[in-house]
């Protein structure tokens, strides 16, 4: 099954809902130096920086390359990992029809500044986050936010 596959059967009998719409919306990907990584990704031509925080050890920036999905550039994940994560409409009912055929979680829900996330792993080991997207823009509005102590500027 895909993130967009149609409803199926579900254990028990009988069908599922649908999930709604699916977005991949960041690729987080793991930097050893967040603010190298983010000049390199910035040489691309129409890239730009959304914004980038220091806050509870780590350093996080995005990255607009000018389509989608916007780069999560990170030093609190393993160097040279890439996480996709998907925005659902209900992360519940995506985890529960991922789950019920064979995905497991690995960790979550969780919080995040735009909504509840979770890792989910396929049989075979792959991992992806899914994140409901109850507040879109929550980064870019802190960002934007002068008083906010924990932004970096270029």
């Amino acid at each position: 099954m895909s993130l967009r596959d149609p409803p199926g059967p579900v254990p028990g009998g009988g069908r599922s809902p649908t999930i709604g719409a699916v977005e991949l919306r960041y690729l987080y990907l793991g930097s050893a130096d967040t603010g190298a990584d983010v000049a390199t990704w910035l040489a691309v031509p129409g890239a730009s920086l959304r914004w980038r925080f220091r806050r509870f050890g780590a350093d996080v920036a995005a990255v607009d390359t000018g389509s989608p999905p916007v780069l999560l550039i990170a030093d609190h994940r393993p160097t040279g990992s890439v996480l996709p994560i998907y925005a659902v409409d209900d992360l519940d009912l995506v985890t529960a029809r991922l789950r019920a055929d064979g995905w497991s979680v690995a960790s979550g829900p969780m919080g995040t500044p735009e909504g509840p996330a979770s890792v989910l792993t396929t049989p075979s080991g792959t991992a992806v986050a899914v994140l409901q997207l109850d507040r879109p823009g929550a980064m870019d509005g802190a960002y934007a936010d002068a008083s906010n102590a924990h932004r970096v500027r270029p």
